[in-house]
């Protein structure tokens, strides 16, 4: 499995965040888009976006914040795995494209999530009726939005769907270097670079930007999904027994020997239950 990989996640990481967006655009479009699925831009709160709509949706959406530490990562390079996930749950996906660093440190990103959420709300979408998922940087930023909704007094969504989290900017984990040679994907010294991008001036453990050093009390369900083998794996576990000591709802699931965001390639096993197991916990 890990020699095809590269396929999947090239390692752009030693040139600038400027080309490397510019590879990524150009593999994503080889990809091939699942069937049954309509695709609409829209603008969500000021910002793009784009709906992925299956044929027999019902009224709920999923709200979705793609990776890329911050810095890369777009509406293109999220549609195919949006579609599957649009198709799983039976529910319209919209894939933000938030705005990214360094051009735009933190918190444009979270700003953006906040206000697409808010959007959604004012199109008549019940707070209920919405999941906010997100893969890697995503995923962190889904949990970031959970908090400054509820410190706003904003109703939250029905629950909340993290891949392979980065929870932590600050990469204080352990796993960060246990995980280090076994990781095919991530290493610290990218995120140290990304995370000094997107934070700016910003201390890395300020909580929405690191939500793992939040107090997590009220938010709402939450299901993470993480790999055994990434250096993030401590970001999904101490986040997890934190939120459930603040009395959240966690259900984390440790893939065995599985590597950062792997549920986007769709052919594995793992990435089949790991969608039943998203569509079941959205339902």
């Amino acid at each position: 499995m890990k020699k095809l990989l590269p396929v999947y996640f090239a390692d752009w990481s030693d040139r600038p965040i400027a080309q490397q967006r510019v590879l990524q655009e150009k593999r994503t479009t080889s990809e091939r888009l699942p069937g049954g699925v309509g695709f609409q831009p829209v603008t969500a709160g000021g910002v793009p976006a784009e709906w992925a709509t299956p044929a027999d949706a019902g009224k709920g959406v999923i709200l979705y914040l793609h990776g890329g530490g911050y810095c890369l990562g777009s509406i293109s390079s999220s549609r195919n795995f949006a579609a599957r996930l649009a198709l799983a749950t039976k529910r319209r996906a919209l894939v933000l494209a938030y705005r990214l660093a360094p051009e735009n440190p933190f918190p444009a990103a979270l700003d953006d999530a906040v206000a697409a959420y808010r959007w959604l709300m004012a199109q008549g979408t019940a707070a209920g009726d919405i999941v906010i998922a997100g893969d890697s940087a995503g995923g962190g930023l889904a949990a970031a939005t959970l908090l400054a909704l509820r410190d706003a007094g904003t109703p939250l969504p029905a629950g909340a769907v993290c891949l392979s989290p980065w929870f932590d900017l600050a990469l204080t984990g352990g796993s960060v270097q246990s995980k280090a040679a076994a990781d095919p994907i991530l290493d610290a010294a990218t995120l140290t670079c990304y995370a000094s991008a997107y934070a700016g001036q910003t201390p890395l453990t300020t909580p929405l930007l690191s939500p793992l050093y939040a107090d997590l009390g009220g938010l709402p369900p939450l299901l993470i999904q993480v790999g055994t083998d990434e250096i993030l794996l401590d970001d999904a576990v101490r986040f997890a027994e934190r939120a459930r000591q603040a009395g959240v709802s966690v259900t984390l699931t440790e893939w065995a020997g599985l590597f950062h965001v792997f549920q986007i390639i769709s052919f594995l096993p793992e990435s089949k239950r790991a969608m039943a197991q998203i569509a079941a916990f959205v339902s």
